[in-house]
């Protein structure tokens, strides 16, 4: 069920500016126990909604993995957003204009930050499970440093704890071609639209692999000169993204994921992750080319007690949307083996 939170006070952001509230919208399923300890926590990625149902319909839902017959999930749709969430669309409570070019810059942490009074207005003190892939797990681990208390078992599942120059160099391209669109300009919703689907086509490439469109884009004539099938996937693929979104969020979350580190005024990244008091396994995907496995390897390495574990998939990076079983399996062994361990240690005590 969707719902809208409104935060009506001062909230300062990383950059100095300060908003006089904001909005998030929010969903959630099931209903949370009277123990109050069954609350399941996804993060969307970058340009996903809130209705976490809908874009990872193999683990949550009726039935899967986070099934709301036993859990309370909520997803909220990140600051900066188009699908409900304060964003660069909406009125600029000063200028009585939609912000446009001028909306604030929300770091991941600024995200976090706006989540604590949401977590706060539903009753939430405990979450048992932290999920999130891509932006969402880099949401999720500065969470779990910013609150160490406050997760059981986090899964970040193909991200980083300091979003790297590789990752950062595709995302500054994408807005490159943002503000080559002539129209970038304009104070208008469809401003910059065209350099947005260049951008969607460019960052497809990092999101997928060699075998994905080997697979799925080959084509079966020898004799093509031009109209190439891989062509017109990426054409298709940012005309697609067009018709939902917008080259405003898309620049500014962009930024916003550039802008993660979670050592940042705490004495770095190594530092903060040994903050982390959550039981942690680190997902990562072997094709993943924009957050290599190393990546995983390390959130893992310095995470007290944190584990590791690697799926194989075509898909590359994309594999967090799509290799639900994978990730299922996973995550269920690692519940599984870390409840028999905390058996045994109640008994042998």
């Amino acid at each position: 069920m969707s719902q809208i939170f409104h935060y009506n006070h001062p909230f300062a952001l990383e950059s100095g500016h300060t908003l006089p509230g904001y909005h998030l919208s929010y969903n959630t399923l099931g209903e949370l126990n009277e123990r109050k300890d069954n609350v399941v926590w996804i993060f969307h990625a970058l340009t996903a909604n809130s209705n976490a149902a809908e874009w990872w319909p193999g683990l949550v839902g009726e039935g899967k993995l986070f099934d709301p017959s036993a859990y309370f999930i909520i997803c909220v749709n990140m600051p900066g957003s188009c699908y409900g969430s304060i964003g660069p669309l909406e009125e600029d409570p000063h200028t009585r204009q939609p912000y446009y070019h001028h909306f604030p810059f929300f770091t991941t942490r600024d995200m976090i930050r706006s989540y604590q009074p949401l977590k706060a207005f539903l009753g939430i003190k405990k979450i048992h499970i932290g999920i999130g892939g891509s932006m969402g797990g880099q949401q999720l681990l500065e969470w779990a440093v910013a609150e160490p208390e406050l997760f059981n078992y986090i899964f970040p599942i193909a991200t980083n704890a300091k979003h790297s120059p590789w990752g950062i160099a595709f995302n500054a391209s994408q807005r490159f071609c943002i503000e080559n669109d002539p129209s970038w300009k304009n104070s208008n919703a469809d401003a910059g639209i065209e350099g947005m689907k260049i951008a969607r086509s460019m960052a497809l490439l990092s999101y997928r692999s060699y075998e994905t469109y080997q697979a799925s884009q080959a084509e079966q004539m020898d004799e093509k000169l031009i109209a190439f099938n891989s062509e017109s996937y990426q054409r298709y693929q940012g005309e697609k993204l067009a018709k939902r979104f917008n080259a405003f969020s898309y620049y500014a979350l962009s930024r916003g994921m550039d802008a993660h580190n979670i050592g940042r005024s705490r004495g770095g990244v190594e530092n903060a992750l040994k903050a982390i008091s959550a039981r942690t396994l680190a997902i990562g995907i072997t094709t993943d080319m924009l957050f290599p496995v190393t990546e995983q390897e390390f959130i893992a390495a310095h995470t007290p007690g944190g584990k590791f574990k690697a799926i194989t998939s075509p898909y590359g990076h994309d594999g967090f949307l799509l290799e639900y079983e994978q990730i299922e399996n996973l995550i269920v062994e690692f519940l599984e083996k870390d409840c028999l361990t905390r058996k045994k240690m109640k008994t042998t005590h």
